[in-house]
């Protein structure tokens, strides 16, 4: 089973920049097609990107696409959430899983990790 520990969160202000980061154990985690969600306070979680096994496609949600740029290392067990021009709406924790789904219905089938909460302030 593959464990995760997202970490990188913080405060920000609004059109700043953070790098999230997502440590996976298990071998089975090169062959999953991982993603980022996030929830903010009072709402579902959803889902921000994704990237296949290879690295070789990537997804985004519409309201951070240009914006976020999510990238892995198979070799290390890690994978990446690059995030500039972030706004307040962006306030959420972020969780990293491994991903299934298709459009807007991706989802995380692990178990889920402890998250890492962003706060951008206006």
């Amino acid at each position: 089973q593959v464990q995760l520990v997202e970490s990188g969160g913080g405060l920000v202000q609004a059109g700043g920049s953070l790098r999230l980061s997502c440590a996976a154990s298990g071998r089975a985690f090169s062959s999953y097609t991982m993603g980022w969600f996030r929830q903010a306070p009072g709402k579902e979680r959803e889902f921000v990107a994704t990237i296949t096994w290879s690295g070789s496609s990537t997804y985004y949600a519409d309201s951070v696409k240009g914006r976020f740029t999510i990238s892995r290392d198979n070799a290390k067990n890690m994978v990446y959430l690059q995030m500039s021009s972030l706004k307040p709406e962006d306030t959420a924790v972020y969780y990293c899983n491994a991903a299934a789904g298709y459009g807007s219905t991706w989802d995380g089938f692990l178990s889920w990790g402890q998250g890492t909460q962003v706060t951008v302030s206006s």
